[in-house]
């Protein structure tokens, strides 16, 4: 990837970085990855991994909304540029073209994860930090096309397992998973 087309504006009064029109934190990766560990080592990695999907969940979607309103952006090409912003904000590199436009389910693919390149290669997943994005950022694209889409991620594949690449399940929330509607939005599989 070239330099990424990422603009960043810095309030000369507040020194507030603003990027796509929001405020934005410039951390080291090693800083936010630390914390990550910190939490899951206190609360646990089940209480931790359903409390990030729950915010990484939220956060997707109101980015989501304000790009889309910012930008004239609608529809399935929102959760296309938000794949992309992620991609050029140091997260690793994603790939949504593998869901479908009419059901927001599919495939993500996440090659040089942040959290791969922080971890090294453990035999286990370690992405669970961003399963929320793509259901969340789906989510949002469904309510815009009016179709109540209650769809979950899931990381089915890790680098740090040895895989080539981290892949992330998007699949539709059923009432068989035990969870009630706005509970199904929020939590993975599982949590």
């Amino acid at each position: 990837m070239a330099a990424p087309a990422v603009d960043i504006s810095v309030d000369p009064e507040t020194g507030t970085w603003t990027t796509d029109g929001l405020p934005m934190l410039y951390v080291p990766r090693h800083f936010l990855m630390g914390l990550l560990r910190t939490v899951r080592d206190a609360i646990g990695a089940a209480a931790a991994d359903a409390q990030f999907y729950a915010a990484g969940h939220e956060a997707a979607e109101r980015w989501c909304a304000a790009q889309a309103e910012r930008l004239g952006l609608s529809g399935i090409a929102v959760f296309h540029f938000y794949m992309q912003r992620l991609s050029e904000r140091g997260w690793g590199m994603f790939d949504g073209s593998g869901i479908d436009p009419a059901t927001g389910t599919g495939r993500v693919l996440l090659r040089h994860s942040a959290f791969v390149a922080d971890a090294g290669i453990t035999g286990t997943r370690v992405c669970a930090f961003c399963t929320g994005w793509a259901p969340g950022a789906l989510a949002w694209v469904g309510r815009s096309q009016a179709r109540n889409w209650r769809l979950r991620g899931e990381e089915v594949h890790c680098a740090s397992e040895g895989h080539g690449i981290c892949e992330i399940l998007v699949t539709q929330q059923t009432d068989a998973d035990g969870c009630d509607e706005t509970a199904a939005t929020r939590l993975p599989a599982g949590a």
